[in-house]
């Protein structure tokens, strides 16, 4: 039998007490990512075996121990499924006492090169000193049992990759290694957090600025909301009932955030986290730190901050404010992209209902969002898609 599946069969079972941390948790935490939009007919999620099966069917907690063996990182056989939806992503303790955190990706959403473009952000980030958690590098080891390569050209993996993909027997996997860096939730209700939120915010963005991705996307209405209201409209799963409302909710916000976009013409555009809200921010006695670069793309600044924001428009207001002492400490603010927070609210509203489609062939979505498919979920969406458009036009009328 090969060394590494024998090795971390042998060590889950040896670990396998009644109070072992070994049991795997279904993630539970929502995820709104940035999908790039899908071309041609909507299909199923593919499997990486081309068999149909669901992605991550064949991810057992053997494959991700041996896929860690294969790597150098021996596991003592503990691991813990942390919470995602749109990747798989497990706590391995190692034999060394170290932790980390293996990030499975879920297979066909990224290539190589948008995935190695996310980590060479995040090299930037630490690079400069920004309180992120950037991918170790990695190198397949003469005795691995399983057949892989390092991601990306020969010129770049001569020390190493980040991402390695693993031929397994539920198919190839490719996987980002992390330290794993622990926190608690951010409190949002505290001007200083923000502001220092803020700060933090600011030097991301003056090292995002210096260059640009070539491979990630780039923010727009079409993106976030065309191309999601016409993958929808092609894959049938609005149910026929609620299906005229809702298109005639989103092709009204959809016109109107194109509207809001060409006001705030020309916007300067940057390097971003992508998908920065509260889930993706963890704080210790140290202060903040991010995670979860998996959205990172091009766009204005006011993507990177909007989510952070809570309440009505006066406490938004000044949460904002809080957050933007902070920010132009670092980097120059542009007022004009507040003009954009409901339009982005409302393209990412459109956009989680297409996520959730596209996903539906994965059973944790079903097990996590079981109302999807009902009439009502739909209805919900129009009537909130109906008072985003009116939000928008009376911020434009005014």
């Amino acid at each position: 039998m090969p060394r590494c599946r024998l090795s971390a069969r042998t060590r889950r079972q040896a670990s396998e007490q009644p109070d072992s941390q070994t049991e795997l948790r279904a993630g539970a935490a929502v995820r709104f990512g940035v999908n790039q939009p899908d071309s041609g007919k909507p299909s199923s999620p593919r499997s990486p075996t081309g068999s149909g099966a669901p992605p991550f069917t064949g991810l057992t907690p053997d494959t991700v121990l041996d896929a860690l063996d294969c790597v150098g990182l021996r596991g003592d056989g503990r691991l813990i499924q942390l919470n995602s939806y749109e990747n798989r992503v497990f706590q391995v303790f190692l034999e060394d006492g170290r932790v980390v955190v293996a990030k499975f990706y879920r297979p066909g959403r990224w290539s190589d090169q948008q995935i190695l473009e996310e980590h060479g952000f995040a090299a930037d980030l630490v690079a400069n000193e920004c309180p992120v958690v950037a991918p170790w590098l990695m190198q397949l080891q003469p005795d691995a049992s399983l057949e892989g390569r390092l991601c990306g050209d020969s010129a770049t993996t001569s020390d190493g990759s980040t991402l390695v993909e693993l031929s397994t027997r539920g198919g190839p996997y490719r996987f980002a290694v992390v330290e794993r860096r622990a926190g608690r939730a951010p409190e949002l209700e505290s001007g200083a957090n923000l502001q220092w939120i803020g700060r933090l915010l600011g030097r991301i963005h003056m090292v995002g600025a210096r260059r640009p991705f070539v491979e990630r996307a780039s923010l727009s209405v079409g993106l976030m909301g065309s191309a999601s209201r016409d993958w929808l409209e092609q894959s049938g799963m609005v149910p026929p009932d609620a299906w005229p409302g809702w298109l005639s909710a989103v092709d009204r916000v959809l016109d109107l955030a194109q509207q809001a976009f060409e006001r705030a013409a020309p916007l300067t555009t940057l390097r971003l986290h992508g998908d920065c809200h509260a889930g993706n921010i963890l704080w210790t006695d140290a202060g903040p730190h991010f995670v979860d670069l998996d959205d990172c793309m091009t766009g204005p600044a006011i993507q990177d901050l909007w989510m952070l924001l809570s309440g009505d428009a006066t406490v938004a207001r000044g949460e904002m404010n809080a957050m933007l002492s902070g920010y132009e400490q670092f980097m120059d603010f542009d007022d004009r992209e507040l003009a954009l927070i409901e339009p982005l609210r409302s393209l990412r509203m459109v956009h989680h209902s297409a996520w959730l489609a596209r996903r539906w062939d994965d059973p944790a979505f079903k097990a996590g969002f079981p109302w999807f498919e009902q009439s009502t979920y739909w209805a919900q969406r129009t009537i909130e898609l109906r008072e985003q458009a009116e939000l928008m036009a009376r911020s434009r009328s005014g």
